[in-house]
């Protein structure tokens, strides 16, 4: 029997960076699997605010890319399967409706609504995000690799 395809999946900034650069021990190969066949069916996202937090990130030195900021945004948003995912005016008044989210952190804020407005699952290894979603209020696949 064929796997099904995963839904839509909207990946976090820092899971989006491992793996444009390949650095799947990050991610783990099952989480990059997936990835993978959601992006056959062009099923994988990427939100406005990863490009800001990407740019931010380089910027401030926090984050080494293979690329120039500009050619690495531009590369890894030509991915197969890889859309970018607009900040629209919905996802901006979701981002503070959150229920039950006290994280400040606007770029988690907008990626938490993003995921939520699109009904996508959000790809993350982030703790505060992965506690929040066992809560119920969004889905997400755990990044963190097993050992």
């Amino acid at each position: 029997m064929t796997e099904q395809a995963p839904g839509l999946l909207l990946l976090d900034t820092h899971v989006w960076i491992w793996l444009f650069e390949g650095d799947t021990s990050r991610v783990g190969s099952d989480v990059a699997a997936v990835v993978d066949r959601a992006a056959a069916e062009w099923n994988v996202r990427v939100s406005t605010m990863s490009v800001w937090e990407v740019a931010m990130l380089a910027a401030r030195r926090r984050v080494t890319l293979s690329f120039d900021c500009d050619a690495w945004v531009r590369n890894a948003l030509d991915r197969p399967g890889v859309r970018l995912e607009s900040f629209t005016p919905k996802i901006a008044i979701e981002s503070t409706r959150l229920p039950n989210f006290a994280h400040r952190d606007p770029a988690d804020r907008i990626l938490i609504a993003t995921a939520r407005v699109t009904s996508a699952t959000l790809v993350t290894r982030d703790r505060r995000i992965l506690d929040y979603a066992a809560k119920g209020y969004l889905r997400v696949l755990d990044a963190t690799p097993r050992v």
